[in-house]
């Protein structure tokens, strides 16, 4: 199993027991390096980062650095681009592609384009390589605002945060890793 993304998937190595008690059975590999945005992540996956590797499962969390500049189009077509590259690096390996989370305090404009890009890479799901979950509500309070207590800068997880994403992937990993 292998997670690609940017410092958000990278913080996993901040929460080491958390991490190992949700995927340490599966031996997961983390390639989320921070400020990687979708071009980044392109970059890595076409020029070796997946060569030799035969992952079961890839989870794909990736775009929140394109948002302050790219348009939602854009973003999608490079998480296309990403999705494409894996399945034919991996063909056998099952993705699994999540929304990108929302980010700031409240409901902001730059949130409404992640919901854009979630919409378009929602499409990408075919039920038989590529799936796709969103669960940035799990991290919203009923106002849709974010707390400090599971995104202290609005963007960046805690290890409640990751802990609200281990439990609601696992059991959708679970099933794609029989």
């Amino acid at each position: 199993m292998v997670f690609l993304g940017d410092s958000i998937t990278a913080g996993w190595k901040g929460t080491r027991e958390i991490w190992e008690q949700a995927f340490g059975k599966w031996r997961p590999a983390n390639f989320g390096i921070g400020g990687d945005r979708t071009q980044h992540v392109l970059w890595r996956i076409t020029n070796g980062e997946l060569d030799g590797l035969k992952p079961k499962a890839v989870v794909i969390m990736i775009g929140t650095n394109n948002s302050g500049t790219d348009p939602a189009e854009g973003i999608a077509s490079g998480i296309a681009k990403i999705v494409e590259v894996i399945r034919g690096k991996a063909p056998e390996a099952k993705i699994l592609l999540l929304g990108i989370f929302p980010r700031g305090e409240k409901p902001n404009p730059q949130r409404e384009k992640l919901k854009q890009v979630n919409q378009a890479i929602a499409k990408l799901e075919d039920g038989k390589s590529v799936f796709y979950l969103d669960i940035g509500e799990k991290f919203l309070q009923p106002d849709g605002s974010l707390s400090k207590e599971i995104m202290p800068d609005f963007l960046h997880l805690s290890k409640k945060g990751y802990q609200i994403w281990a439990e609601a992937i696992t059991p959708k990993l679970t099933e794609l890793m029989r």
